[in-house]
């Protein structure tokens, strides 16, 4: 089980766009970000979400040569964090997690997690809300969450 779940800013943004930012803390207990990320939100986080600083700063810029500012500060700080997981929907930032050997999920994944907790019923409605968003996903993971889901 991990301790500890790290966000980007689309998960927030997404979430709070929903009206589901808080399935996060009905899921997890700790859950961190960094300045960045809070900055790139644009609005207050609700006091569940603690704000951390990126200990090694030169291992977050040399990521934000790849991908943006919020991202490259979400990864350099699940690097520093142990038995951490990462929430980050974009491919790319998605991609240099991946290579860095990071467990990482995204806002559907989190939906999943909600259903297979017991929190929601179905994922079905908040996926109909996400696709009223400009948050983008294929018909194949829309298939495929359902079927994660167990719906």
């Amino acid at each position: 089980m991990h301790s500890t779940i790290i966000s980007d800013t689309s998960c927030f943004i997404i979430l709070f766009n929903i009206g589901e930012l808080d399935l996060l803390h009905k899921i997890y207990q700790n859950i961190i970000t960094t300045k960045e990320v809070a900055d790139e939100f644009g609005q207050p986080l609700p006091e569940w979400i603690e704000i951390k600083t990126v200990k090694d700063i030169s291992r977050q810029r040399i990521l934000e040569i790849e991908i943006d500012k919020g991202e490259a500060s979400a990864i350099a700080l699940a690097l520093e964090t142990s038995e951490s997981i990462l929430i980050i929907d974009d491919y790319k930032a998605r991609k240099v997690a991946e290579h860095l050997g990071l467990e990482f999920t995204g806002t559907i994944g989190i939906i999943i997690k909600a259903k297979q907790n017991g929190i929601i019923n179905s994922i079905k409605p908040l996926l109909a809300k996400l696709r009223n968003t400009d948050f983008r996903f294929s018909p194949e993971i829309e298939i495929e969450a359902l079927k994660l889901a167990g719906e």
